[in-house]
């Protein structure tokens, strides 16, 4: 078959290709932060790391670090107000803060972070209409390099003023 990358292509017959349903809805880009003019908010971030062993039985460790085999926050751990997780770091920063600004900032705080390979899951946790805490999956990053949810903001997330969030660094 010589030559066939040589030869036009031929239209394909019948009615052209049409679209079906409704067209994707265009994702809504918040309005740019002038954080030069608008204050920053309290982001209280629970931050906990995770242990990924080779072998399919888990056991918690407790080696005086807190290492723990599990992934974020449980729920139950933020039920009571004031008894919040210790391992908490508040970050002062804007709803257009990426997934990617968060993660430098968490890397500073906790050495687990910098390791090459590391990844970053972070959940929102937040109080649903019954008061009972919510934590919701939001995005991943690694520790360096540029995949994952790098870009993505906690705008674009739906976080709002007052939920938590947890990082469960894998």
């Amino acid at each position: 078959m010589a030559g066939m990358g040589d030869m036009p292509m031929r239209p394909r017959p019948g009615p052209p290709m049409q679209h079906r349903g409704p067209p994707p809805m265009a994702r809504h880009r918040p309005e740019p932060i002038d954080r030069e003019k608008t204050c920053p908010l309290l982001l209280r971030v629970f931050t906990r790391q995770t242990l990924v062993m080779k072998h399919p039985v888990r056991q918690k460790i407790d080696c005086g670090d807190n290492l723990q085999v599990a992934g974020h926050h449980d729920k139950e751990e933020f039920a009571v107000r004031g008894k919040e997780p210790k391992d908490e770091v508040q970050i002062y920063t804007w709803k257009d803060a990426t997934l990617r600004e968060l993660t430098d900032l968490v890397k500073e705080v906790a050495l687990p972070a910098r390791r090459r390979n590391a990844r970053l899951s972070f959940a929102f946790v937040y109080p649903d209409k019954n008061g009972r805490f919510v934590v919701r999956p939001v995005g991943s990053t690694f520790a360096f390099g540029g995949r994952g949810d790098d870009a993505k903001t906690l705008a674009e997330l739906g976080f709002q003023i007052g939920d938590y969030l947890s990082v469960a660094i894998l």
